[in-house]
């Protein structure tokens, strides 16, 4: 798939930066967003709203590559008794309404009249149907929450913009700072390897495929 413009928002983190990298070395244009480089809180609908309405476009592409497991020393609840309110709301800012607030501008950024791809990472802890470990709560519940706002908005986009395909994406385990604490080392796919598997699965998804959730060989993620 050949991009001539492309927006990647999180690009100071892992995949992001690979994403960004990969896109570049297409010869795509590649516009960035970032907490680091530019001041973007992506839970901020302020934040989100003054970077995105600074930017031109249309993009053939737009990646959200935003997210956390951990966050302010909170990592993942393994009994319910660890749930806090204060740390499950700021999964859902980072992790789902973030995504959705960079959403909203979806209609503008994208072409009317001809394909364009708009992705979310996601993650398969986020599927109802595959939870068999519990735990994890505040994490896997505002992934599936992403996952719903992203099937809902390719709804309502497919109305205006036919040949558009959003899509929840699964990376996998990545090798990444998000993961460190969680993964063994070698364990991990490398950044550079899980950008290219995503750009892969987005070339291959058709319109009609719009709002589904897929993992990084392009199969189907149950809800």
């Amino acid at each position: 798939m050949t991009y001539e413009h492309a927006l990647v928002i999180g690009a100071s983190g892992g995949i992001g930066a690979a994403l960004a990298a990969a896109l570049a070395g297409r010869s795509a244009r590649v516009s960035t967003l970032s907490r680091s480089a530019d001041g973007l809180d992506i839970s901020s609908q302020h934040s989100v709203d003054a970077a995105l309405d600074r930017l031109g476009g249309p993009f053939d592409l737009v990646v959200v590559a935003t997210g956390a497991l951990q966050i302010d020393g909170a990592g993942p609840e393994k009994a319910l008794r660890q749930i806090d309110a204060q740390a499950m709301a700021a999964q859902f800012a980072l992790n789902a309404i973030g995504p959705a607030l960079v959403l909203r501008h979806a209609p503008r950024l994208l072409p009317r009249e001809r394909r364009a791809e708009f992705a979310v990472l996601s993650a398969r802890v986020g599927s109802i149907a595959d939870n068999r470990l519990g735990g994890w709560y505040s994490y896997r519940a505002s992934k599936a929450a992403v996952n719903q706002i992203v099937h809902t908005a390719a709804i309502e986009i497919a109305r205006t913009h036919p040949e558009a395909v959003l899509a929840a994406l699964h990376p996998g385990t990545v090798a990444t700072a998000f993961t460190e604490k969680f993964v063994a080392p070698g364990k991990a796919t490398p950044p550079e390897e899980a950008a290219r598997n995503l750009l892969a699965v987005l070339a291959s998804l058709r319109p009609e495929d719009t709002g589904g959730f897929f993992d990084y060989s392009g199969a189907r993620v149950p809800w």
